[in-house]
């Protein structure tokens, strides 16, 4: 983990992002789970963008 860029976990969201659209409407406990794994995953690329600025 500490070797991976902020920038591998803003994609990595993006990816987890568009999979939760995608599959909305075929099954919606995917569809939540990947939309919180979306958003930690967006937050973990803004804390270690502001870990690597210091």
């Amino acid at each position: 983990m500490k070797n991976v860029s902020a920038l591998t976990f803003y994609f990595a969201s993006v990816i987890s992002f568009v999979l939760a659209n995608v599959l909305k409407d075929k099954n919606l406990s995917v569809y939540y789970i990947l939309l919180v794994l979306g958003i930690v995953l967006f937050f973990l690329g803004v804390l270690k963008r502001i870990k690597n600025n210091r």
